[in-house]
C-alpha cells in the first residue's frame, strides 16, 4: 500500500494553509494566513475562493459540523467551525458566510471539534481553558482549566469524553462532574496533535520529540516511533480505524493502526499542519507550510485469497494475479474504489455509487447493483452471502445481488462497526453492542430478525472481538469471544428460554479466527500459537479438551501479532512490523470434521489409525459422544488411555432401554437437568431418582421421591448408608422428617429396584417387537 502524491506547481495560497476539511469525498476547503478560504473541486479540478477574512483573522482549526446521525440525514456537511488567532470562533455556512463569531479564549482558540453528534462543540485555547459549546456557540460550561497553552483536543467515540493535550502530558475527562479523570506522561516534548478513532477506540499523538505514538484509551503504549528529524506537526485516522497518516516537514507517512508503516512520501510541503482524511477514506489532504495543499490517494491496497491475489494499482482499476498459472485479469470500474473483501471464492467490491461481486471462477462478468450511500466502511462476507456496513445501516446480500436483510437494534451506529464487533455465518450475524459492551446482539441471516426467542447475549466483562464459526447446522452455531480480561469464551448461539453455557476456552488470548471450512479455532495465546481442533469438547467432555489443543511457540511473531485469515488449514499472521509470516496447520483434523459431518464413522476411525495421533483421537472421542456414537468413543476413549471412561460407555450399552442410555450419555456429558428430564418424560421416575443418589444430590432425589409419592424409603436407605460410611448424623430437616418412625428394609427395598429394571426392560422390549412389526407390515 502506498500514497500517490499530487501537487499543483504553484500553490493557490500566498502564506502558509492552516487547515484542511473535506465537504464530500470530490470537495475541500482550505485556510490560509492569506486570510482567505479557497473551495478545491477534485473533479474538475478547480479552486475558487468562499470568503476573504478580515485582516485580524488568522484561521487556526477548521471542523465540519458531521453529517448527522437518525432521520435527518445530510448529504454533505452544510456549515463548518474556525478557530482563529483573535480568540474568537467563526460558525460559516457553505457559503462562505460567518453565521455567528464568539469571544471564546484570552489569546488563540487553537482547535475546535463538533462531536459525534453534533450536538455539542469542544474549543481549547492558549489560555489553557478546555471550554463546551451548545450547537449554537453557547457556552455551556469550562470543563478544565491549565496553566499550559492546550494545542490538541479530541472527542471520545461515546462523546462522553474529551482527549486533549497538557504540555508533555494527555488527559482524558468525562464531561460529568466529579468522574475520574486519567492522565499521563505522553512524550518528551510538547504534544502537538491528538486524534482519537471511534471505530477502533484507539489514541494518536504527536509532539516535538519527533515521535508520534498509539495508545489505546486507557494509557498504554502501544506504538512508539523511532524519532524523525523534525517535530510531528499533524496526526489523523482515517474514518474506519484501519489506516493513520502523519505529517511533518517535508513527510507525509501512511501507517497502520498498529503503528507500522505502509509508505513514506517526502513531498515538497514545509510543515504539514494539517491532515484530513476524506469521508470514504481513499485520500488524504494536507495544509502545508509553503502555501500548498497536497493530495494523496491510498492506493496498491493488497487482498489475497488461496491462488488468488487482488491489487488496486489505481483509483479505479483492480490487478488480479492467479499465482498458480500467472495469468492477469485487469478489472475496471466506473467509479473510484472505495472498500473491497477478498474471500469464499467471491472478490466483492464498493465503488462510489456501485456494488461490484467478481466469482473467481470468472473474472469478465462481475454482478452489479446500486448502493443507497456511497460510503462502505466495511465488507464482511461468510460462505452463501455478505454484508455491507455503511452510514445508513447494515445489508445483507447474496452473491447473485439480491437483498436479503437489513437488522436493525436499538441505538444503532454503523460508524463504529468494524470486523472485530460484527461477525457473519451462513445463518446468523452477530454485533456487539457500542451502548454496553457486554452485550452481543445475534439476528437471523435470512430475516434480520433477532435470533430465537430474542434473548441477548450477555457476559460479565466487557467484549472485545467476535467470531461466528463458518460451519456446520444452525442449531449447533457456535460464537468465540474475547472479553476485556482476554479471556476466550465459547456458547451457543441459539437461546431458546434456557440459559446457555458461557464456558472459557483459555486465557490471554489477543487474536482468535475460525477456519473457513470447518469449525477448527485458532488464537494467539500469552506466546503460544494455540489451535482448537474441536471447541465443542467443552460441552462433551472437558476433561480431555486439552488433549484436542495444538500448541507451539509463539515469540517469533514478536509483540502484538494479529491473525489476518484462516483458510484452510493455512492460518496468516501479522506481526507487530506488519511483516506476514503463514503457518500450515495439519491438514487432518480438517478431513476428521469432514467424515464425522457426514456420518462415515468407520472412515474417521481409519483416519486416526492412520495418523496415530493423540489430539486426533482425543478429537474422535468428543465428537462421537457429541453425536451419540457410543461405539465409536470407545473406540476412541481406549485409544488415549481414557480407561474409565470405556468402563462407563460398556455400563451405557448395557442399560435396558435407549431412554436410559439417552440419559446417560447426557450425563457423561455433564448435562445432568437433561438427563433427569429425558428419565422423566419417559416415566422412568425410579431412574431418575437413582441418578441423582449417585451422583450425591440427595435433595433432589428425595424432591422427586416426594413429589411422585414413590421410592421415599429408598432414598432414604441409600442417605443413611452414605452418612454410616463416613460416621455423621442426619442434620437435615427434610430428611429427619420422612425418616421418623420409618423402619428401612434393605431386602424389600432391593425387591423394588429389581422390579423397576424387570419392569423397564419389559418396557423396551414390547417398543422393540412393535417396531418390528410395522416393519414387517
Amino acid at each position: 500500500m502506498r500514497l500517490k502524491i499530487s501537487l499543483l506547481k504553484e500553490p493557490k495560497h500566498q502564506e502558509l494553509v492552516s487547515c484542511v476539511g473535506w465537504t464530500t469525498a470530490e470537495e475541500l476547503y482550505s485556510c490560509s494566513d492569506d486570510h482567505q478560504i479557497v473551495k478545491w473541486n477534485l473533479l474538475t479540478s478547480e479552486t475558487s475562493q468562499i470568503v476573504k477574512l478580515p485582516d485580524d483573522i488568522y484561521p487556526i482549526d477548521l471542523h465540519w459540523f458531521p453529517k448527522s446521525l437518525g432521520i435527518k440525514k445530510q448529504t454533505q456537511a452544510e456549515s463548518f467551525v474556525l478557530t482563529s488567532s483573535d480568540g474568537k470562533f467563526h460558525l460559516i455556512s457553505k457559503l462562505g458566510r460567518v453565521e455567528k463569531s464568539v469571544e471564546a479564549h484570552c489569546g488563540a482558540v487553537l482547535a475546535g471539534r463538533w462531536n459525534y453528534e453534533g450536538t455539542a462543540l469542544v474549543t481549547v485555547g492558549e489560555d489553557g481553558q478546555i471550554k463546551i459549546w451548545s450547537k449554537t456557540g453557547m457556552l455551556r460550561s469550562t470543563l478544565a482549566q491549565q496553566g499550559t497553552p492546550v494545542y490538541s483536543v479530541a472527542w471520545g467515540p461515546d462523546s462522553e469524553k474529551v482527549l486533549y493535550t497538557a504540555g508533555k502530558q494527555l488527559i482524558i475527562k468525562p464531561l460529568q462532574p466529579n468522574a475520574k479523570v486519567l492522565q499521563w506522561k505522553a512524550h518528551d516534548g510538547i504534544i502537538l496533535k491528538v486524534d482519537w478513532n471511534s471505530v477502533n477506540d484507539l489514541i494518536l499523538s504527536a509532539g516535538e520529540d519527533c515521535k508520534y505514538k498509539v495508545w489505546d484509551s486507557y494509557g498504554r503504549l502501544l506504538y512508539n516511533s523511532q524519532p524523525h528529524e523534525h517535530p510531528i506537526t499533524s496526526v489523523a485516522w482515517a474514518p474506519d480505524g484501519e489506516l493513520f497518516a502523519v505529517g511533518s516537514f517535508h513527510t507525509l507517512r501512511l501507517c497502520d493502526k498498529t503503528g507500522w508503516s505502509y509508505a513514506l512520501e517526502k513531498p515538497n510541503t514545509g510543515s504539514i499542519f494539517n491532515i484530513a482524511w476524506s469521508i470514504d477514506g481513499t485520500q488524504i489532504a494536507g495544509a502545508c507550510g509553503n502555501g500548498h495543499v497536497v493530495f494523496a490517494h491510498v492506493v496498491e491496497q493488497h487482498w489475497e485469497w488461496k491462488n488468488f491475489q487482488v491489487t488496486l494499482t489505481k483509483r479505479r482499476t483492480m490487478q488480479v494475479r492467479n499465482v498458480l498459472n500467472d495469468a492477469v485479469d485487469l478489472l475496471e470500474f466506473r467509479d473510484r474504489v472505495i472498500k473491497a473483501s477478498l474471500n469464499y471464492a467471491h472478490l466483492v467490491v464498493s465503488t462510489s455509487l456501485q456494488c461490484y461481486v467478481f466469482s473467481t471462477k470468472n473474472w469478465n462478468t462481475p454482478l452489479i447493483f446500486d448502493l443507497k450511500e456511497g460510503t462502505v466502511s466495511l465488507i464482511l462476507q461468510a460462505e452463501r452471502h455478505f454484508l455491507l456496513v455503511d452510514g445508513g445501516g447494515i445489508y445483507l446480500y447474496s452473491y447473485e445481488g439480491r437483498f436479503i436483510s437489513s437488522p436493525k437494534f436499538p441505538g444503532m451506529r454503523t460508524d463504529i462497526l468494524n470486523a472485530q464487533t460484527v461477525s457473519l455465518s451462513n445463518d446468523t450475524i452477530a454485533i456487539k453492542d457500542k451502548a454496553d459492551e457486554k452485550i452481543i446482539f445475534l439476528f437471523e441471516a435470512s430475516t434480520g430478525k433477532p435470533l430465537g426467542d430474542g434473548k441477548l447475549l450477555s457476559h460479565k466483562n466487557e467484549i472485545l472481538e467476535i467470531a461466528l464459526d463458518q460451519k456446520g447446522l444452525t442449531n449447533d452455531r457456535k460464537i468465540a469471544f474475547i472479553d476485556k480480561n482476554r479471556d476466550l469464551y465459547i456458547t451457543s448461539v441459539k437461546r431458546f428460554g434456557k440459559e446457555e453455557q458461557i464456558i472459557k476456552l483459555g486465557t490471554m488470548v489477543h487474536t482468535l479466527a475460525w477456519s473457513d471450512t470447518c469449525n477448527i479455532l485458532c488464537g494467539l495465546q500469552d506466546t503460544r500459537f494455540t489451535v482448537w481442533y474441536y471447541p465443542n469438547t467443552v460441552y462433551v467432555d472437558r476433561d480431555i479438551l486439552p488433549k484436542t489443543l495444538y500448541e507451539r511457540d509463539a515469540s517469533e511473531f514478536s509483540k502484538n501479532p494479529h491473525i489476518v485469515s484462516f483458510v484452510g488449514n493455512q492460518v496468516t499472521i501479522r506481526r507487530a512490523d506488519g511483516s506476514l509470516v503463514h503457518i500450515s496447520i495439519s491438514p487432518y483434523p480438517a478431513i476428521l470434521h469432514e467424515y464425522v459431518s457426514s456420518s462415515k464413522w468407520e472412515d474417521a476411525v481409519r483416519l486416526c489409525r492412520f495418523v496415530k495421533e493423540q489430539t486426533m483421537w482425543a478429537c474422535l472421542a468428543a465428537m462421537a459422544v457429541a453425536n451419540r456414537d457410543m461405539t465409536t468413543a470407545e473406540i476412541a476413549y481406549a485409544a488415549i488411555g481414557e480407561i474409565d471412561k470405556v468402563q462407563y460407555i460398556n455400563s451405557i450399552k448395557e442399560l435396558p432401554s435407549k431412554e436410559s442410555k439417552m440419559a446417560h450419555i447426557l450425563m457423561f456429558s455433564g448435562n445432568i437437568q437433561e438427563a433427569e428430564m429425558v428419565l422423566l418424560q419417559a416415566g422412568l421416575i425410579y431412574q431418575a431418582i437413582q441418578i441423582n443418589i449417585n451422583l450425591y444430590n440427595w435433595e433432589r432425589a428425595l424432591e422427586l421421591a416426594v413429589k411422585y409419592k414413590t421410592h421415599v424409603d429408598t432414598v432414604l436407605a441409600y442417605r443413611q448408608k452414605f452418612l454410616e460410611t463416613f460416621g455423621k448424623q442426619e442434620t437435615n430437616k427434610r430428611y429427619l422428617q420422612y425418616a421418623e418412625g420409618l423402619q428401612i428394609d434393605w431386602e424389600k427395598i432391593r425387591a423394588k429396584i429389581e422390579m423397576e429394571i424387570t419392569k423397564e426392560r419389559e418396557r423396551s422390549s414390547t417398543s422393540q417387537s412393535s417396531k418390528n412389526i410395522g416393519l414387517r407390515h
